[in-house]
């Protein structure tokens, strides 16, 4: 059995690479501080906020994670969240993509009278 037991980290691509901008960004920062050097510390600040705007457009990729535990099956950090195209349930980042991303309008049953009807230009 692991250290970890059966828990869900949320271990993702979007995790990993927004972690590992903001890591970078952070210390290239420290060091213009320690350094003196001031355009180094805006430079340091703007990879950081790269990082999160990086790691929500992956999200929205499907390269992110629902929020909650997953199927253990979903674990491995390369496996595409396929319910990330209509966005999840309770998840900011998938609500400020946008109104198409909005999961009640994605989740509603569609009958043929609800379906957009092509203008004939009449």
């Amino acid at each position: 059995m692991s250290a970890h037991g059966h828990v869900d980290l949320g271990h993702t691509v979007a995790g990993w690479t927004g972690t590992t901008l903001a890591l970078l960004g952070f210390a290239g920062a420290g060091t213009a501080v320690c350094t003196a050097w001031t355009p180094g510390i805006w430079i340091g600040l703007g990879v950081v906020a790269v990082a999160g705007v990086v790691t929500w457009l992956l999200h929205l990729a499907g390269w992110g994670k629902p929020s909650g535990p997953r199927p253990e099956a979903d674990w491995d950090w390369r496996k595409r969240d396929a319910a990330a195209r209509t966005g999840h349930a309770d998840c900011f980042g998938c609500r400020a993509g946008g109104p198409r991303r909005a999961v009640e309008a994605a989740s509603r049953p569609r009958s043929a009278a609800s379906l957009p009807v092509a203008d004939s230009g009449a």
